[in-house]
Protein backbone atom coordinates (compact mmCIF):
# COMPACT_ATOMS: atom_id res chain seq x y z
CA UNK A 1 0.00 0.00 0.00
CA UNK A 2 1.51 3.82 -0.88
CA UNK A 3 1.82 5.80 2.12
CA UNK A 4 0.61 8.94 0.96
CA UNK A 5 -1.00 10.77 -1.90
CA UNK A 6 2.82 12.20 -3.27
CA UNK A 7 3.98 8.83 -3.35
CA UNK A 8 0.97 8.45 -5.85
CA UNK A 9 2.00 10.55 -7.79
CA UNK A 10 5.10 9.62 -8.05
CA UNK A 11 3.93 6.66 -9.85
CA UNK A 12 2.06 8.23 -12.52
CA UNK A 13 4.12 10.70 -14.70
CA UNK A 14 1.33 13.08 -16.18
CA UNK A 15 1.75 14.28 -19.45
CA UNK A 16 -0.41 17.47 -20.52
CA UNK A 17 0.13 19.38 -23.31
CA UNK A 18 -1.76 22.58 -23.24
CA UNK A 19 -3.36 20.40 -26.15
CA UNK A 20 -4.07 17.54 -24.00
CA UNK A 21 -5.51 20.29 -21.34
CA UNK A 22 -7.92 21.33 -24.16
CA UNK A 23 -8.67 17.88 -24.66
CA UNK A 24 -9.63 16.96 -21.18
CA UNK A 25 -12.04 19.58 -21.27
CA UNK A 26 -14.01 17.49 -23.64
CA UNK A 27 -13.76 14.40 -21.50
CA UNK A 28 -17.14 13.18 -19.02
CA UNK A 29 -16.88 14.13 -15.11
CA UNK A 30 -16.30 10.47 -13.82
CA UNK A 31 -12.95 10.16 -16.93
CA UNK A 32 -12.08 13.78 -15.48
CA UNK A 33 -12.13 12.75 -11.72
CA UNK A 34 -10.39 9.04 -12.44
CA UNK A 35 -7.19 11.14 -14.41
CA UNK A 36 -7.19 13.25 -11.28
CA UNK A 37 -7.71 11.78 -8.44
CA UNK A 38 -6.34 8.39 -9.35
CA UNK A 39 -7.53 5.15 -7.55
CA UNK A 40 -4.85 1.75 -7.09
CA UNK A 41 -1.68 3.27 -8.60
CA UNK A 42 1.46 1.54 -7.29
CA UNK A 43 2.40 -2.32 -7.55
CA UNK A 44 1.91 -5.15 -5.56
CA UNK A 45 4.21 -7.13 -4.02
CA UNK A 46 4.69 -10.80 -4.95
CA UNK A 47 1.33 -10.20 -7.59
CA UNK A 48 -0.25 -13.60 -8.92
CA UNK A 49 0.25 -11.42 -12.26
CA UNK A 50 1.41 -8.70 -13.67
CA UNK A 51 0.48 -7.67 -17.47
CA UNK A 52 2.88 -4.75 -18.76
CA UNK A 53 1.71 -3.74 -22.52
CA UNK A 54 2.73 -0.42 -24.36
CA UNK A 55 1.71 1.90 -27.65
CA UNK A 56 4.75 2.17 -30.13
CA UNK A 57 2.86 4.92 -31.74
CA UNK A 58 1.97 7.25 -28.74
CA UNK A 59 4.72 6.18 -26.06
CA UNK A 60 2.03 4.87 -23.08
CA UNK A 61 2.79 2.20 -21.23
CA UNK A 62 1.03 0.14 -18.79
CA UNK A 63 1.17 -2.22 -16.10
CA UNK A 64 -1.23 -3.75 -13.81
CA UNK A 65 -0.70 -6.12 -11.02
CA UNK A 66 -3.41 -8.48 -9.26
CA UNK A 67 -3.10 -10.85 -6.67
CA UNK A 68 -5.87 -13.43 -6.44
CA UNK A 69 -7.49 -15.31 -3.54
CA UNK A 70 -10.01 -18.12 -3.18
CA UNK A 71 -10.43 -17.04 -7.74
CA UNK A 72 -11.27 -13.38 -6.66
CA UNK A 73 -9.17 -10.32 -7.20
CA UNK A 74 -8.67 -9.39 -3.81
CA UNK A 75 -6.27 -6.63 -5.23
CA UNK A 76 -5.62 -4.72 -7.95
CA UNK A 77 -3.02 -1.79 -9.09
CA UNK A 78 -1.26 -0.19 -11.78
CA UNK A 79 1.46 1.92 -12.89
CA UNK A 80 1.02 4.06 -16.48
CA UNK A 81 3.17 6.17 -18.24
CA UNK A 82 1.00 8.50 -20.71
CA UNK A 83 -1.57 10.62 -21.02
CA UNK A 84 -4.85 11.60 -19.25
CA UNK A 85 -7.30 8.95 -20.62
CA UNK A 86 -4.60 6.23 -20.34
CA UNK A 87 -4.37 7.12 -16.30
CA UNK A 88 -8.31 7.34 -16.00
CA UNK A 89 -9.13 4.09 -17.72
CA UNK A 90 -6.31 2.21 -15.79
CA UNK A 91 -8.10 3.65 -12.52
CA UNK A 92 -11.77 2.72 -13.45
CA UNK A 93 -10.69 -0.30 -14.53
CA UNK A 94 -8.92 -1.52 -11.62
CA UNK A 95 -12.16 0.15 -9.17
CA UNK A 96 -14.93 -2.13 -11.13
CA UNK A 97 -12.73 -5.11 -10.65
CA UNK A 98 -11.20 -5.08 -7.32
CA UNK A 99 -12.90 -8.09 -5.67
CA UNK A 100 -14.50 -10.01 -8.95
CA UNK A 101 -13.66 -13.58 -9.79
CA UNK A 102 -11.61 -13.83 -12.42
CA UNK A 103 -13.76 -14.66 -15.30
CA UNK A 104 -16.00 -11.76 -14.03
CA UNK A 105 -13.12 -9.64 -14.33
CA UNK A 106 -13.03 -10.03 -18.12
CA UNK A 107 -16.66 -9.71 -18.44
CA UNK A 108 -16.62 -6.36 -16.62
CA UNK A 109 -13.49 -5.51 -18.37
CA UNK A 110 -15.68 -5.69 -21.84
CA UNK A 111 -18.15 -3.81 -20.53
CA UNK A 112 -16.49 -1.21 -19.65
CA UNK A 113 -14.74 -1.28 -22.76
CA UNK A 114 -18.27 -0.17 -24.35
CA UNK A 115 -19.31 2.48 -21.70
CA UNK A 116 -16.24 4.15 -21.51
CA UNK A 117 -15.45 3.66 -25.85
CA UNK A 118 -18.29 5.55 -26.52
CA UNK A 119 -17.31 8.55 -24.23
CA UNK A 120 -13.54 8.87 -25.57
CA UNK A 121 -12.32 10.68 -28.24
CA UNK A 122 -11.43 8.32 -30.98
CA UNK A 123 -7.76 9.26 -31.19
CA UNK A 124 -8.18 7.75 -27.10
CA UNK A 125 -9.42 4.72 -27.85
CA UNK A 126 -5.77 3.10 -27.76
CA UNK A 127 -5.38 4.00 -24.60
CA UNK A 128 -7.96 1.71 -23.10
CA UNK A 129 -7.23 -0.82 -25.30
CA UNK A 130 -3.61 -0.96 -23.38
CA UNK A 131 -5.47 -1.34 -19.71
CA UNK A 132 -7.43 -4.33 -20.75
CA UNK A 133 -5.37 -5.51 -22.95
CA UNK A 134 -2.24 -5.27 -19.74
CA UNK A 135 -5.87 -6.75 -17.58
CA UNK A 136 -5.84 -9.78 -19.42
CA UNK A 137 -2.01 -10.52 -19.94
CA UNK A 138 -2.03 -10.03 -15.51
CA UNK A 139 -5.01 -12.67 -15.57
CA UNK A 140 -2.75 -15.11 -18.31
CA UNK A 141 0.27 -14.98 -16.16
CA UNK A 142 -1.73 -15.83 -12.82
CA UNK A 143 -3.44 -18.85 -15.10
CA UNK A 144 -0.09 -20.12 -16.21
CA UNK A 145 1.26 -19.94 -12.49
CA UNK A 146 -1.75 -21.98 -11.67
CA UNK A 147 -1.68 -24.53 -13.96
CA UNK A 148 2.67 -25.06 -13.59
CA UNK A 149 1.34 -25.56 -9.33
CA UNK A 150 -0.58 -28.57 -10.27
CA UNK A 151 1.31 -29.80 -12.63
CA UNK A 152 4.08 -29.97 -10.04
CA UNK A 153 1.77 -31.29 -7.30
CA UNK A 154 0.51 -34.17 -9.45
CA UNK A 155 4.54 -34.69 -10.49
CA UNK A 156 5.45 -34.62 -6.78
CA UNK A 157 2.52 -37.33 -6.25
CA UNK A 158 3.75 -39.52 -9.13
CA UNK A 159 7.13 -38.84 -7.59
CA UNK A 160 6.00 -40.14 -3.85
CA UNK A 161 4.59 -43.25 -5.51
CA UNK A 162 7.22 -44.42 -7.59
CA UNK A 163 9.16 -44.11 -4.07
CA UNK A 164 6.86 -45.80 -2.33
CA UNK A 165 6.39 -49.19 -5.17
Amino acid sequence: MLASRQEADNWIIRIKTPYEERQMARYPKFLMEHFQNPKNVGEISNPDGIGTVGNVSCGDIMQIFIKVNGNKISEVMFKTFGCGAAIATSSILTERIKGSTIDEALKISERISKEILSELPKEKIPCFTLATNALKLAIEEYRCKQVEVHQKEEFDSLKKGVQKG
